[in-house]
């Protein structure tokens, strides 16, 4: 089949749970296109090229040299990110990274210094970013509804089994992917930021509590921002069954509550009740309950996110901008969750550089 004129072609390396989600949002942008994968897995680069009509080629560097690749999605182990997409700029390759950026700040440094210099774009991925609830929470504030902000409240409190942890050896390591905070919580560590800005100082204590695992599955922060707001971050792969994703910021002048990426509950000035009545979204959908989607399966996630993010880096490599989740804003994420892991081993407060 000839691709539609303007289309740009994507490559995935690394064919896990994730790659599913980056093909299906390729295959949903008419502007793009899977052009060919790879995994140090033949068998499964193999498998999953065939079940999405397209090519398995043998390494990396097999992929890098097809003209019909214009955008890389490292989907990898989180400790191979830098590693990847440093080749991959090499080649002159735009990259769709997935979260974290990397698990050290020097990696992400690297990366992000090397897309800079070769001017390609770079995007990591923080899909909930584009969720609706998140961007007219983000409305709200910009437009100062909620005043000045005081407190900022991310929790996840999600379910991994251990038989999860045990289906790859990089899993639950320090060198290759970290524990709950920054394999899973990362997502709304990066929202708590992005509504409530910088981040000061950390306190924090970092357990594990039901795994098997070199790394935490249960992490607990207190975080003071630049403004002098307050705020807290939870996150553990250790709550059974799974429960939503929550994000709460207060000003002086209101309240929003996010779970799942949809506005749940609103409260301004002298009106003590939610705008949508405090038990249904915004939106009007269900309540939302325990063990919802990725909450306790790490394969059930929604596409859009993933879609509008790409969607995003094409758009930005068209206009020539950096994309409206770019290295920096990967690294400062990153960067609260080295100083949360920083801050539970030295039992200190820890001051950030951003």
């Amino acid at each position: 089949m000839t691709p539609p004129a303007g289309s740009r072609g994507f490559g995935i390396v690394g064919t896990g749970i994730i790659a599913a989600m980056h093909a299906d949002a390729i295959a949903a942008l008419p502007s793009a296109r899977l052009a060919a994968v790879t995994d140090v897995n033949a068998s499964a680069a193999a498998a999953f090229a065939a079940s999405r009509g397209t090519a398995a080629e043998p390494d990396l560097d097999a992929l890098l040299a097809r003209g019909d690749v214009d955008v890389v999605c490292v989907c990898v182990p989180s400790g191979r990110h830098a590693e990847v997409g440093l080749r991959a700029v090499k080649a002159g390759k735009h990259l769709a990274v997935e979260k974290p950026v990397d698990v050290t700040l020097e990696a992400a440094d690297r990366l992000i210094g090397a897309a800079r210099d070769a001017g390609v774009a770079l995007t990591v991925i923080s899909q909930h970013r584009f969720d609706p609830g998140l961007i007219e929470a983000r409305g709200l504030i910009d437009e100062g509804a909620l005043g000045r902000l005081v407190l900022g409240e991310a929790s996840t409190k999600w379910y991994r089994s251990q038989a999860y942890y045990d289906s790859a050896a990089w899993r639950g390591t320090w060198a290759t992917d970290g524990g709950s905070l920054l394999n899973q919580g990362i997502h709304y560590v990066d929202l708590l930021r992005w509504c409530m800005g910088p981040v000061a100082e950390v306190t924090a204590v970092c357990t594990t509590q039901a795994h098997q695992i070199e790394a935490e599955d249960t992490s607990l922060a207190i975080v003071r921002f630049a403004s002098g707001a307050v705020g807290t971050i939870m996150s553990s792969t250790a709550a059974f069954p799974g429960f939503p994703q929550r994000l709460e910021i207060t000003g002086t002048k209101g309240t929003v509550i996010i779970e799942d990426g949809r506005l749940v509950s609103r409260a301004f000035g002298d009106d003590a009740q939610p705008a949508d009545g405090g038990a249904q979204p915004a939106d009007g959908g269900p309540r939302l309950g325990v063990a919802a989607g990725a909450a306790a399966d790490p394969a059930a996630l929604d596409l859009s996110g993933h879609a509008a993010q790409l969607a995003d880096l094409l758009a930005a490599i068209d206009e020539g901008r950096a994309p409206a989740v770019d290295g920096e804003a990967g690294r400062a994420a990153l960067e609260i969750v080295c100083a949360v892991y920083e801050s539970s081993r030295s039992g200190r407060t820890v001051t950030l550089r951003s």
